[in-house]
């Protein structure tokens, strides 16, 4: 799909606040209230706009700790890395999952309460899923940048 200007503005300002009323959009994108709807009904409808969601303070709801662990499995075989996934999706504590290359073989975003519940977390659940082999733990000291907004 192509985006024009138009459609480029759009997707950013509702990547900012979707909460927007398309009255509001309107009048910042200066078109019509329906030229605004019909764009982002044909947005949603190219898969373009996947959905909307709510972004939390992670300090507020007691989930400030943030750890990228680092997995290998014991073995790369298409049963190994189904199961890995297929188990990893299950646990809330992981926001993020990533199958990468390199020395290891995922890398997962944690947010939990702190140290007490990251160890919680690693010797009950993480580390009784099959496969894996080993971890590596990387602590967040300072969130410097995070942001949702794509630009196509």
């Amino acid at each position: 799909m192509t985006f024009d200007a138009i459609d480029k503005e759009l997707l950013e300002l509702l990547q900012k606040d979707a909460k927007q009323t398309t009255k509001a959009l309107s009048l910042k994108l200066n078109l019509s209230k329906t030229a605004v709807y019909e764009r982002i009904k044909k947005l949603e409808k190219e898969g373009v706009i996947k959905g909307y969601t709510a972004l939390l303070d992670k300090k507020r709801i007691n989930k400030a700790f943030v750890v990228f662990c680092h997995v290998r499995l014991v073995q790369h075989t298409k049963e190994h890395i189904e199961s890995f996934e297929r188990e990893v999706k299950k646990l809330p504590e992981v926001l993020e999952c990533y199958h990468v290359s390199g020395d290891y073989d995922y890398i997962l975003k944690v947010n939990v309460a702190g140290m007490v519940a990251y160890r919680e977390f690693m010797t009950t659940k993480l580390t009784s899923l099959k496969h894996i082999g080993s971890t590596h733990s990387i602590f967040m000291i300072e969130e410097v940048k995070n942001s949702t907004v794509l630009t196509p």
